[in-house]
């Protein structure tokens, strides 16, 4: 018994640093997440702030007036601002889902030696991530051949599989699955597909979390396909919604510069910085608000249990 608990104690001494370790540790974390939190803390005040506040003065972190007028501007749109976040809320959910389902798939007929083709496979993915047809080509398939311009799923399916992402799972498989569970199951009378489900996908459950994240991240933050092939102003994502603001209100006061009289109208009754603060703060306050979701999700797959020994 008295054995037992000086190994324990030995084992608590190796696990733990010194009061004034630990201290340096919280005060270099601390100060990292305030890195982290600051800029966007900074974002939401400025968008808080008046315009002739912030055009008089610059930036400040307690400005002299705060005001609504960014956030009043861009909800004078407000069916179409609502319109265009549903939209990004069904091809960030669909597409990260989508992209879930394949990447783990494909990456999990790689992990598998016993796997006929795998090598023929693998070199498929690590060719394309290599060496990409371009814009182009990728233009002319989506529209030409599967005749998906101006529809939800031109918003989707590019960005459904990337190869670096196949590649990390193949990888986290390999090393979070050992064999000998695949072979009891399989002993036991367990299919493929009944493996994959209940043994596989719960034990890579922090690998599936990053790349949902990651995938969620560009699905949310994506405007470039909206200008390839959306026209239908239906369809318009919340991204590509705030860059046509945004060159709409520059446009809008690059021309009011030819005349004194216009350009002073304008810049009293067009919020500009407040309003891409508020931009901002409506475009990243939704994904920021899905991370704690994604971080249950990572401490559930690093506490299942392995292989036993």
């Amino acid at each position: 018994m008295k054995k037992n608990k000086k190994v324990k104690y030995q084992a608590k001494q190796l696990n733990s640093f010194s009061k004034p370790v630990e201290i340096l540790f919280a005060v270099l974390l601390g100060l990292f997440v305030i890195s982290c939190i600051f800029p966007f803390i900074f974002v939401i005040i400025l968008s808080l702030s008046s315009e002739l506040s912030l055009t008089q003065n610059g930036y400040s972190l307690i400005p002299e007036a705060w005001s609504l007028e960014g956030f009043r501007y861009l909800f004078q749109m407000k069916e179409q601002l609502l319109h265009s976040i549903g939209i990004s809320l069904f091809v960030t959910v669909v597409g990260t889902l989508l992209t879930i389902f394949m990447t783990s798939t494909y990456a999990y007929a790689l992990s598998r030696s016993n796997f006929k083709y795998r090598k023929f496979f693998t070199f498929i993915i690590l060719f394309t991530m290599l060496f990409s047809g371009g814009l182009v080509p990728g233009y002319i398939v989506m529209t030409q051949l599967l005749h998906l311009k101006d529809t939800i799923w031109a918003l989707i399916l590019p960005m459904c599989l990337s190869p670096f992402y196949v590649i990390v799972m193949r990888t986290f498989f390999k090393r979070s699955v050992p064999d000998s569970i695949i072979e009891s199951a399989k002993i036991d009378g367990a299919s493929e597909i009944r493996v994959f489900l209940s043994i596989v996908l719960p034990l890579a459950l922090p690998g599936l979390a990053t790349i949902g994240l990651f995938s969620t991240l560009g699905y949310w933050n994506d405007w470039f396909n909206a200008l390839l092939y959306i026209d239908s102003a239906n369809l318009v994502p919340l991204q590509f919604l705030l860059m046509k603001i945004q060159n709409t209100m520059e446009f809008i006061s690059t021309n009011a510069e030819m005349s004194a009289t216009m350009a002073s109208t304008v810049n009293t009754s067009l919020p500009q910085e407040s309003t891409r603060m508020a931009m901002v703060v409506i475009s990243v306050l939704p994904i920021a608000m899905t991370y704690p979701f994604f971080q249950r999700y990572f401490v559930e797959g690093l506490t299942i249990g392995g292989v036993k020994e």
